[in-house]
């Protein structure tokens, strides 16, 4: 257990969390930094650019652990940071590469964005527009992404794009993009459900250039990587939504256990306790499948099917935590004042982002081979 994050979340965090989800933004370098500076934003990366060197289980751990942040949006940045928009970099980018991009990013110094979705492709990775023209020793990009997490601050893209005209599986290739050049445009910082603390961009690129030999890895093999990099993301979302879920229920426990109704605790009422009963039953369950598939990553065995099911699951069961204890909650947990409603609101997007429920069951009826043949 990392006992002594509690108090970068209790001391640096929590206080602040109120204000940045009124401001709809925190303040990603301020609070990377700290991170940084107490080694957590990577823990699985090479020691030799600013990481820990120790093997994935113990970035799940970090992701539990950050689920004690009161809001959805703040660990939702932080894991972007240190698991999703950096995986294939530590993994397949150059020496130089990573001098550039992945220390800054470990120490807290560059925060970092992903680029893959677009208006028009979400969930359908293969279709992205986005492009990436061959000039010389010069990408030229053009296109626009959508969904962008840290988009607003963020000092570096890992960047989805088309490279060539090939089939869509074999034409992407990630890159890594610096913020600040010529023809980037934020286009707007988008309003959202949930997730408020958080800012989330739409990214334009006109006639971006970049160094060729700013592509992570061999070109053409983007799709590959980021497939990859999906599987740390979908158990870093899990992990983090875990925690959450438990401070949820405990949260309803005290809260129905002092709350009266009818002469007597709403806790007391037997469709209450058992309901709360059922909902952590399916939580250790999730817990149990989220540390088998992490045990098995970490031993090089392929978890695809396993990871998509830990996050259907997560997605599912995280509605139906954040609806039934909502409503146990009454009147209060339809106000704002209370961690509840908040939960609610956040949590509805890990059915959607980082690959919909939908995506989720084709990939594993993919892997047991249900799918209607072509």
């Amino acid at each position: 257990r990392f006992t002594t994050y509690f108090p970068i979340i209790d001391q640096e965090i929590n206080p602040h969390v109120d204000q940045w989800e009124a401001e709809g933004k925190f303040p990603a370098h301020k609070i990377f930094k700290i991170l940084g500076n107490a080694g957590f934003l990577g823990v699985n990366k090479p020691v030799k650019y600013g990481g820990l060197g120790l093997d994935f289980s113990y970035s799940v751990a970090v992701a539990e652990e950050l689920g004690n942040i009161r809001c959805g949006g703040v660990p939702m940045a932080i894991g972007v940071q240190s698991d999703m928009a950096t995986p294939a970099l530590a993994r397949f980018g150059s020496d130089e590469l990573k001098e550039e991009f992945l220390l800054p990013s470990i120490m807290g110094d560059k925060v970092a964005c992903l680029g893959v979705s677009e208006v028009g492709a979400g969930s359908d990775v293969s279709s992205i527009r986005t492009k990436a023209v061959r000039k010389g020793d010069e990408y030229v990009i053009n296109g626009g992404k959508m969904w962008t997490t840290n988009g607003t601050q963020a000092d570096w893209m890992c960047l989805l794009a088309n490279t060539s005209d090939g089939p869509p599986h074999r034409n992407k290739s990630l890159i890594c993009l610096p913020m600040n050049l010529p023809g980037v445009q934020i286009a707007r910082k988008i309003d959202k459900l949930g997730m408020w603390s958080s800012d989330t961009a739409e990214v334009f690129f006109d006639d971006v250039r970049v160094p060729c030999k700013n592509v992570i890895g061999q070109e053409g093999m983007g799709f590959t990587y980021q497939m990859l990099q999906f599987q740390e993301e979908r158990l870093w979302g899990v992990a983090n939504i875990l925690t959450a879920m438990d401070n949820i229920i405990q949260e309803t426990i005290q809260y129905t256990g002092q709350r009266k109704v009818f002469r007597q605790p709403v806790l007391y009422h037997q469709s209450v306790h058992f309901r709360l009963a059922e909902l952590q039953t399916e939580v250790e369950l999730l817990r149990s499948l989220l540390y088998r598939a992490t045990a098995l990553y970490i031993k090089g065995n392929d978890v695809t099917k396993l990871a998509s099911m830990a996050k259907l699951k997560g997605g599912r069961l995280t509605r139906e935590v954040a609806d039934s204890c909502l409503q146990y909650w009454g009147g209060m947990g339809f106000t704002s004042d209370v961690m509840v409603s908040r939960f609610y609101r956040d949590s509805r997007l890990l059915s959607i982002g980082g690959g919909a429920d939908e995506v989720m069951l084709g990939i594993i009826c993919k892997y047991m081979d249900t799918l209607p043949k072509k």
